[in-house]
Order: C-alpha cells, then sequence, then structure tokens
C-alpha cells in the first residue's frame, strides 16, 4: 500500500510542477457573477424548469427504477424525446444519462473493424473516448476545420466505411465547424457524419435549432442527411442533466439494441427529464433568449479584446497555466467567476481563460463584467 500512495503523490508532485493540479470548489448561488458555467439561457433556476422538474418527481418518483430496455422507460422520457425531435427537426430521438454517454452510444456502435474514423483534432474529450473504445478499424485526426485534409483522409482510404466526428461549436475556441461543407463531403464520400452540438443547441439557430438545423433546414436523419447524427447535451442551455442522439428512426433501433452506455445504465432520472422539458417550453415561449446570449456574447468579447464568438463560449489565450490561475483568482476577488483550461484539457496544448456569455446577464451585470475584463486582459 505504501508503494500504491508512493506513486500517488509523485503523480501529484508532476501535476503541481506543470502548474494542472485541480482542486473541486463548492460553489454558492449568487455568491459571483458567474461568467464560466454553460447556464447559456438563463433557465437553470427558472421557476418553469424547477416546477417541471418538481412534477416529474411526483409523478415518476425520485428515479427511473431501471435500465430503459426493462422498466425504466417512463412517459416523461417519451415526451422528452418527442420534443427535442421536435425542435431539432429530427424523425427520430434517444435520450441517455449524460451528453458523455450519449457520444459514447454513437461512435461505439456506428463503427466496426471496417471502418475509418476521421476526428477532429479538437474533438471533445468524450469524442475522443467514443473513437478509442469504438473499435474502428482506424482512427485518423484531422487538422482542426481543415475540410482538405478530411476529404483527403476519406478518398485515401482502405476501409469500406467512414465516420467523421465534429463539434458544431467547439468547447474550447468556440469557433464553429463549416457544418454545411462537412454534411456535403461527407454525403459525397458516402461517410457518416457524427457531430456534437453541445453548445449550439439552444444557442445557434432560429429558436435555438441548433447549427445542423439551420444550415441544412431540416434536421439529423431527416430525408438527405440520413448520413447525419447528432448529439448532444440537456446539461447546458437545457438547463437539467443528461444527453441525447438525434438521427433516422434506424440509427435510433440501432442504439437501442446495440448502445452498451445506452442498454447497461439506468434509465435519466425524471427530475432532469422534467427540467429540460421545462427548459425547452421556456425556450418556445420565449424565443429571443438565444439572441440575448448573442447580444450579450458580443459585449463581454469586445471587453475582452477579441471575435465575437460564434456561440457563447470565449476563449482568451494565457502565457501558461500560472498565469490563467492567476487571472482567475483576479477576477474572483472582484465577484466575477471565470474558468480556464489547461492541459490536457486543451487540444492545442495551450493555457487559455474561458468565458462564458447567458440569456439572463443584465445590463448592469454587462458593465460590471466588461469593466473587470478589461483590466484583466
Amino acid at each position: 500500500m505504501t508503494e500504491f500512495l508512493d506513486w500517488l503523490a509523485d503523480a501529484a508532485d508532476r501535476r503541481a510542477a506543470r502548474g494542472l493540479t485541480r482542486r473541486l470548489h463548492t460553489t454558492k448561488p449568487g455568491d459571483l457573477l458567474d461568467l464560466a458555467g454553460n447556464d447559456y439561457l438563463g433557465l437553470r433556476t427558472d421557476p418553469r424548469v424547477i416546477a417541471a422538474a418538481v412534477a416529474a418527481v411526483e409523478s415518476h418518483g425520485g428515479g427511473s427504477g431501471a435500465s430503459r430496455l426493462v422498466t425504466g422507460t417512463l412517459p416523461v422520457h417519451d415526451d422528452l424525446e418527442a420534443t427535442l425531435a421536435g425542435l431539432l427537426g429530427s424523425p427520430a430521438a434517444l435520450v441517455l444519462s449524460t451528453g458523455y454517454a450519449a457520444n459514447l452510444a454513437a461512435l461505439t456502435t456506428l463503427t466496426d473493424a471496417d471502418t475509418l474514423v476521421v476526428s477532429d483534432a479538437h474533438a471533445h474529450a468524450s469524442l475522443i473516448d467514443g473513437c478509442r473504445l469504438s473499435r474502428a478499424g482506424r482512427v485518423a485526426v484531422s487538422r482542426h476545420n481543415d475540410l482538405d485534409h478530411i476529404a483527403e483522409l476519406l478518398s485515401g482510404r482502405a476501409e469500406g466505411r467512414a465516420v467523421v466526428v465534429a463539434e458544431s461549436i467547439y468547447s474550447v475556441l468556440g469557433d464553429a465547424a463549416p457544418v454545411a461543407e462537412l454534411v456535403d463531403l461527407t454525403r459525397a464520400q458516402g461517410a457518416v457524419l457524427v457531430i456534437d452540438e453541445a453548445h449550439a443547441v439552444g444557442v445557434c439557430g432560429v429558436g435555438g435549432r441548433g447549427l445542423v438545423a439551420e444550415v441544412t433546414g431540416f434536421g439529423a436523419g431527416a430525408p438527405g442527411l440520413e448520413h447525419v447524427v447528432v448529439t448532444g447535451t440537456l446539461s447546458k442551455s437545457l438547463a437539467a442533466q443528461g444527453g441525447f442522439v438525434m438521427s433516422h428512426p434506424s440509427v435510433r433501433e440501432h442504439l437501442v439494441n446495440t448502445a452498451r452506455p445506452f442498454i447497461y445504465d439506468t434509465g435519466l432520472a425524471p427530475a432532469a427529464a422534467g427540467a429540460a422539458l421545462g427548459a425547452l417550453d421556456a425556450l418556445a415561449s420565449e424565443p429571443d433568449r438565444p439572441k440575448r446570449l448573442h447580444d450579450n456574447a458580443a459585449r463581454l468579447a469586445a471587453a475582452l479584446g477579441i471575435d465575437t464568438p460564434a456561440g457563447g463560449v470565449m476563449s482568451v489565450p494565457m502565457p501558461g497555466p500560472d498565469e490563467a490561475l492567476a487571472a482567475v483568482a483576479r477576477a474572483a476577488e472582484q465577484g466575477v467567476r471565470i474558468g480556464c483550461f489547461r492541459p490536457p484539457s486543451t487540444p492545442d496544448g495551450s493555457s487559455r481563460l474561458r468565458l462564458t456569455a447567458n440569456a439572463g446577464l443584465s445590463d448592469t451585470d454587462l458593465d460590471r463584467a466588461s469593466a473587470i475584463l478589461e483590466d484583466l486582459v
């Protein structure tokens, strides 16, 4: 046991020497102005969301009680899947317990030994893990948002099948993928496109439909888009917890029958499903919330001296991890919470301040935050 603890201590010392130690910090609601979380629409504490969560618990209990294929599929799951599919223009939806599980489910079931996976260099860790667990014949990493490189990898493949992996809005840099071009390229190359819209649903597109629906006019799996599979989360704009896959009905059936993160996991808790439904109802009744988010993001980006982001994520390069942590601490001392990404969370190995806008920020909040951010950078 002493050798084991020594090994852990050595690992901790190496992290500390590189400025990469991470610690949990308990967040108290309202203690700081939050520019670090992912509650893009400002709905997490909205009375409508809370009421919907409470109603689901009162109807179905604290948990679903079983995996979805046993007795854990509840009416609230059916309602949520139908509402999500309607919002995103997709013929079918499947809800899972997390967005992480949704990405694992898609990538481990839509690939086989005769599949080439082409994954963007800036793909989220859950997509990377899905690629690693997929048992695909080969995984190639494409240069970030480089369509020519993706086309080269696809056209030169020896494998019979191919899956291209991307995010529509990237979680670190906050930039947008060339979604329309990716849809066309994968169609032309006979490939499947798995695209994570975690940072785009509720943020981009008319009524928060996401980038895939915005640029194609349809949703994932719709006629002409059968090769497109969208994954996402309920934990950001939709103010709850959980994940989803949007697709052609045949993809949904395949996942239900083969996806281990779905089959062997307890169904999404009723409270989370109810909260997401409440957020969807709120978004439907206030379709201007995404625009408010973008307006707020533009003001914060101006204070930071960076371009207006494609969604709610703003990224500011820093010289190193120590400098990033110091900036976070200075902002907190003045009452504003911001985040920072350090290796290995950053795909390019850099350290960055990461800030997020949300639709709930008032003019007073924005003025206060802008003054602090201007001095910070």
